[in-house]
């Protein structure tokens, strides 16, 4: 068997009620017309959850009981009342529950958290039913999740395989059908690389649309969202939760609210520009992947956008690699620090693994002056990339990773090699990471199946706060692929 070749995998004892098929708009419309009580729906959730949980290991902090309570109670009248969620077990902190970054230490502390991060409190008053946390890689550093803390998550479309990272867990609980849209973070591709892997719709919005508060800063490369399977739950999900704080450092402009009611509508013709090859001389794209960004390209002009094979210039820079790469290891060391404030001591190399604590300790050699040259630098990429957009294109497209899913175990570091995994990663983040950087919004698309049976994602960039544009053209594109139907081996 060849290693592309897909596992058959075991067919789960899990009663369908149909419930597992629906998208969150879709159960929340359910409830609002009476057809349905919260209670039936988490349930009927949880029934899911610990019958597929232990295939694919993507909850690690289960919160079953009082999501009952919850879902019996006086919930808010908000847009999902009664929708099941999970968080990410990575900066959204949840007050009382387990938060543990994946971080051997925080688990053996038993480290929970204090308070609501702003994202969580816009969910609450949604109306979602929070059920548990999900598995992420220690500190989100790597694209698997694969943490010594709680061990691997399993790809559902082959379970010897990873779902991506950083928010693996999340992908890997929509993807084999537990809930129909879970909550993931993004800092240098962690929702769409997820997405790409699962077979699943992944937007990582616009730097400043959603709040990143009380503990992060909207300035920093990574923002919050959602993994779900349809255009509109990604939509509407952004309208509930796309508000603001007080302190909030950067507001990103409201255009084509609601986004909602972009889901089918005609953008008009717009102008694309595509890349279908690896713009790093060292790297290459499977050729399947390419095919799909070409494929998209395509359908797009037979919608009648216009379409030609141009880029921005400075999405070639290889300088950008190295900017953003000292900016990820003072990020690891700034992790650390914090975790040894929580834990009331210094943080040893045993409570960590070896990847992050050689990150943590190469990060120290990065001097002030150092990280002002590459924040600096990265001023220079976002205002040379934004040219390309300024200049007359509507949207990019570009595969979403330049790899699919990856075999269990791939992206792993070990003490005698503790930056395998994150060398590994970079075909995964080389077309995602960019973007972060400049916070522009983008989105991972499930385009198509390779012949392997996996999924391949194609991500399509939009300029700075046009999430309108991506939801149009995406539910555009959702029309003609109808991936929504596409479903994981392991699922319901």
């Amino acid at each position: 068997m060849a290693d592309t070749d897909i596992v058959p995998q075991p067919t789960p004892d899990v009663p369908d009620s149909g419930l597992a098929r629906l998208d969150a708009v879709a159960l929340a419309a359910m409830v609002r017309a009476g057809e349905l009580h919260p209670t039936e729906i988490i349930d009927d959730t949880i029934r899911r959850m610990e019958q597929l949980n232990p295939q694919v290991n993507a909850i690690i902090h289960p919160a079953f009981e009082r999501a009952r309570e919850i879902a019996a109670g006086d919930l808010p009248d908000g847009p999902f009342r009664g929708v099941p969620m999970l968080l990410k077990d990575l900066w959204p902190s949840s007050v009382g529950d387990p938060y543990h970054l994946g971080v051997k230490a925080l688990k053996e502390a038993g480290h929970t958290g204090d308070h609501d991060a702003n994202i969580v409190t816009a969910y609450r008053d949604a109306g979602f039913v929070i059920c548990g946390r999900t598995n992420t890689p220690e500190f989100g550093l790597v694209a698997t999740t694969e943490p010594e803390a709680y061990g691997a998550t399993h790809n559902p479309w082959d379970l010897t395989r990873g779902p991506g990272g950083s928010s693996g867990g999340s992908a890997a609980a929509v993807a084999s059908g537990m809930v129909p849209a879970a909550n993931a973070s993004d800092g240098g591709g962690s929702i769409r690389i997820p997405a790409a892997m699962c077979g699943l719709v992944g937007l990582k919005p616009s730097r400043g649309r959603i709040s990143m508060g009380p503990d992060q800063d909207e300035w920093g490369n990574s923002v919050q969202h959602v993994v779900c399977h349809t255009i509109r739950d990604s939509a509407a999900i952004l309208d509930a939760t796309a508000r603001h704080f007080p302190g909030d450092g950067v507001i990103a402009p409201d255009i084509g609210r609601p986004y909602f009611d972009q889901v089918g509508r005609d953008p008009g013709r717009l102008s694309f520009g595509f890349v279908d090859h690896s713009l790093q001389p060292d790297l290459t794209i499977e050729p399947e992947i390419a095919e799909a960004v070409r494929d998209t390209a395509r359908i797009l002009e037979d919608l009648g956008h216009s379409v030609d094979e141009s880029h921005p210039d400075a999405l070639a820079d290889q300088r950008m690699v190295d900017d953003f790469s000292a900016m990820w290891r003072v990020g690891a060391t700034a992790s650390l620090a914090r975790i040894s404030r929580w834990l009331g001591r210094e943080v040893t190399e045993e409570d960590v693994e070896a990847a992050t604590w050689f990150m943590g300790r190469f990060g120290d050699t990065v001097s002030g002056p150092d990280v002002i040259s590459a924040q600096a630098a990265q001023m220079v990429y976002r205002r040379g990339m934004a040219q390309w957009w300024h200049s007359g294109h509507d949207i990019l497209i570009t595969p979403t990773c330049m790899k699919t899913a990856p075999m269990l175990g791939e992206l792993v570091g070990t003490p005698e090699d503790p930056i395998h995994g994150l060398q590994e990663s970079i075909p995964y983040a080389a077309f995602t990471a960019p973007f972060n950087t400049t916070g522009q919004p983008a989105i991972s698309l499930p385009v198509a199946l390779g012949t392997s049976g996996l999924p391949i994602g194609v991500q399509l960039v939009a300029g700075y706060g046009r999430e309108d544009l991506l939801i149009s053209v995406a539910a555009q594109l959702e029309a003609e692929i109808g991936w929504p139907s596409r479903r994981a081996p392991i699922h319901p």
